[in-house]
């Protein structure tokens, strides 16, 4: 059986003008997970979407670990959906999302109002009530479609070169995942939207597969967070 680990990016900067951007935390998280990383077998091959908060955390990921010299792939496939068109479609108002954030800020909302906003809004787009740049079924397709590219090019080159079978690691984000890992276990939207509302940063989730087989194996691992310390453990 071949392996997948699909990686959720660190904490990045949700609420934020510029939530593309890992924290002072989320770069620690990924150096913790590319430490615990060195009792495993290193992955063949990465593959890692161009957002700029999965590339900072395979770059830290690597700072930690200090062992895989793996090949990477940016593939963009793997990118989160764009969360600034979901709440201009909700509230135009976010249309300019850091004066927006900022005026928040000002006015001393909470962390928790933002993401009530962002919850009602993810709601709105998965109901199809708006005119997006990306519908939620063409999100899920582009996820599915770049999960399936990635074992049929495993597949091909295992036939082709006689390999054995690989590990493939993939840095991505909670959407992506938890669409994924609802193609594999046949969930409905409402429980792929619960699942992503619990993936935690720099979470491992596992999949195996083989020439005619996907499962999952294991989902949302963290216990490399736990086992650094409570403060770790994040969920955006």
């Amino acid at each position: 059986m071949a392996t997948i680990y699909l990686i959720r990016h660190g904490q990045a900067s949700f609420g934020k003008a510029d939530y593309d951007q890992l924290s002072e935390v989320g770069f620690e998280q990924a150096k913790i997970l590319g430490r615990h990383w060195q009792h495993k077998k290193s992955p063949d091959q990465i593959y890692c979407g161009d957002l700029l908060r999965h590339g900072q955390t395979l770059e830290h990921f690597l700072l930690g670990n200090q062992q895989t010299d793996a090949p990477v792939v940016m593939h963009r496939g793997f990118n989160e959906f764009d969360h600034v068109d979901l709440l201009s479609q909700f509230d135009p108002s976010w249309t300019d999302f850091a004066t927006k954030s900022e005026s928040l800020a000002r006015e001393g909302a909470s962390n928790s109002d933002f993401q009530q906003q962002f919850a009602q809004a993810i709601n709105q787009w998965i109901a199809g009530n708006g005119d997006y740049k990306v519908t939620w079924p063409q999100f899920k397709q582009r996820c599915v479609d770049a999960l399936s590219e990635v074992i049929a090019q495993s597949r091909r080159a295992k036939k082709q070169h006689s390999l054995p079978s690989q590990d493939i690691a993939i840095f991505t984000s909670g959407g992506p995942i938890a669409v994924m890992i609802g193609h594999v276990l046949g969930l409905n939207d409402q429980q792929i939207l619960r699942l992503n509302q619990q993936i935690r940063n720099t979470s491992v989730t596992k999949l195996l597969f083989s020439e005619n087989d996907l499962s999952v194996d294991y989902l949302n691992n963290y216990s490399h967070l736990t086992l650094a310390g409570p403060r770790w453990t994040t969920f955006r």
